[in-house]
């Protein structure tokens, strides 16, 4: 295939991966890196305000398109990115990490140049990110092509972050255009040991039940996923990294498993089951409510991204995908009677100048979303606003449940809406969430995205006030915003509208179903300062409950 210099290798192999938009920020490092996005006709270089809103963007990107990438410039801006990255690593979302840095001359002579320390350490940050990444690499001439290969292979076989360091002058360098990324496959003997374990459980078992989560997602496992799903015939439930996974309206879906505190049903249910499926599962303490689901090692199936644990025995090196596929075969069939399926919310529509509470928001955001919208509820107490909801068909509703870092959900929404144009892209976020990184706001403007932005004003950290011992501490206010004038500061088309009650939140979400064919609409709602939705006044009782004894 002939030569081509290491900054267009690395780029025309993220186009092959489906990237093929770069979010970051240019450096004097970096420029040759960002040129060679520019250069690359099936590539687009998405400028961003920081380096870490640049990094959650990229998350979100890859949520939604499979894999993500993010570029930045030495030192201080691959730092910047760091707390995006490792909630990526977290949660098992594919960014590359690609960081422009110093000549190798400088590097070898341990030239004091800024961005670095008064005692240089060239390698000082690949070490940081040695802790949250699956694999990096510091490239020279003599490694490049081999190193791009190896931590490529490492992104589309892990699903984790990756890293690459690149000196300036080698950017430049020609490499044989031959690429060598290697996709793992099953052990065929571990495969069919574990699928064999799995099928004895599943034969004498009278009441399997699936419980299906966000892994399935990100190991690209959704299609057999589905298939497996549909052969058995078993109840499936899903955790709430994972919801939307499954069709609300498919037959055998029980619910959203939320523990105790909603929907008893599906708890009683599976913590009944003799033989639990677990699919792509994060077994975390608030995507489970608590670690509250009961089984027997001995009867339990949990299938991961490269290999499965079945019976407390574990089988490496086969694929989800696989794993799945095999199952599928011959699946044992049962006779199962489904627990009555309880709707926790009931649609709304409001003409009342009541005020807005969360016990009519989330119900009608509920009503608001369409089939195949794309959903991002931030951190805090929105995300468990969100979990009694019954999604339409083809809804992604993305969270940040394990990592939580406030803030992410707003440019991670932007990377979605980069990712996905044809899709409505809708964000739900808190006001003290969203001053973090607000400013990306401005990014949507800039590239004529149309995401529906709506931000919940309750004057300040309302989870933070009922989890201290006095809610009004004044660590947990915040400085007061006019949210709704702040893209009035951008350049772009946008609609604004604000809501205090029930009818305004309403009518609101009306013209805004009118006004996102052509604007980005950024909608401010009001809500009191210790106002709950009720699954978070449930949780929160469960944990101060705990948090004395």
């Amino acid at each position: 295939m002939g030569k081509i210099t290491v900054a267009d290798y690395i780029m025309q192999e993220l186009v092959n991966l489906g990237i093929t938009d770069i979010f970051g920020l240019p450096g004097d490092f970096n420029f040759d890196l960002v040129e060679a996005v520019e250069n690359n006709k099936n590539m687009h270089w998405i400028g961003c305000t920081n380096e870490l809103n640049a990094g959650y963007a990229a998350d979100g990107y890859a949520r939604v398109k499979g894999y993500g990438a993010i570029l930045t410039t030495y030192g201080v801006g691959e730092l910047s990115a760091l707390n995006a990255i490792a909630g990526s690593y977290a949660e098992s979302v594919p960014v590359i990490q690609i960081t422009g840095v110093p000549a190798t001359k400088h590097i070898k002579e341990k030239t004091v140049l800024h961005h670095n320390f008064e005692h240089p350490n060239y390698h000082a940050f690949e070490n940081v990110y040695k802790n949250v990444t699956v694999a990096t690499a510091f490239l020279d001439k003599e490694n490049a092509k081999q190193e791009i290969d190896r931590v490529l292979s490492a992104l589309v076989n892990e699903k984790k972050p990756v890293y690459l360091a690149i000196p300036v002058d080698v950017c430049s360098i020609e490499i044989e255009n031959t690429p060598k990324i290697e996709f793992a496959k099953s052990d065929k003997s571990s495969l069919e040991s574990a699928v064999s374990a799995a099928k004895t459980l599943i034969d004498k078992s009278k009441k399997p039940v699936i419980i299906a989560d966000v892994l399935a997602e990100r190991f690209q496992a959704k299609r057999e996923l589905e298939e497996f799903i549909k052969k058995s015939g078993y109840p499936v439930t899903t955790l709430l990294m994972g919801k939307g996974l499954i069709d609300s309206d498919y037959e055998k879906f029980i619910g959203t498993y939320i523990g105790k505190y909603d929907n008893e049903n599906v708890y009683n249910f599976v913590n009944a089951s003799d033989c639990i499926i677990s699919i792509g599962t994060i077994y975390s303490d608030l995507n489970t409510f608590g670690f509250d689901i009961k089984f027997k090692p001995q009867d339990y199936i949990q299938i991961f991204g490269t290999y499965c644990i079945i019976a407390n025995q574990r089988y490496d090196n086969v694929l989800m995908k696989d794993m799945l596929t095999a199952l599928s075969v011959d699946i044992p069939q049962k006779s199962i009677d489904l627990p009555e399926r309880v709707l926790s919310f009931k649609a709304k529509t409001s003409l009342e100048d009541k005020k807005l509470s969360a016990k009519y928001i989330y119900p009608r955001i509920q009503e608001f979303l369409k089939e195949n919208d794309i959903v991002f509820s931030e951190t805090g107490i929105v995300k468990f606003g969100f979990a009694p909801m019954k999604l339409p068909k083809g809804v992604n509703l993305y969270n940040q449940v394990l990592w939580g870092s406030i803030g992410w959900a707003t440019p991670a929404a932007f990377g979605a809406a980069v990712a996905a144009k044809k899709n409505r892209v809708v964000l739900v976020t808190g006001e003290g969430s969203h001053q973090l990184t607000a400013v990306e706001i401005s990014s949507m403007m800039r590239y004529g995205l149309k995401p529906i932005v709506i931000v919940l004003n309750n004057s300040g950290y309302t989870i933070e006030r009922v989890l201290c011992k006095n809610p009004m501490d004044s660590f947990n206010d915040i400085a007061k915003w006019n949210y709704s004038k702040l893209p009035s500061v951008f350049e772009g088309n946008v609609w604004v509208d604000s809501a205090h009650t029930e009818k305004e939140f309403d009518e609101a979400l009306l013209q805004a179903e009118i006004e996102q064919e052509k604007n980005m609409c950024y909608i401010e709602i009001f809500a009191d300062k210790m106002d709950l939705p009720i699954m978070t006044k449930k949780i929160v009782e469960n944990h101060l409950v705990s948090k004395k004894s």
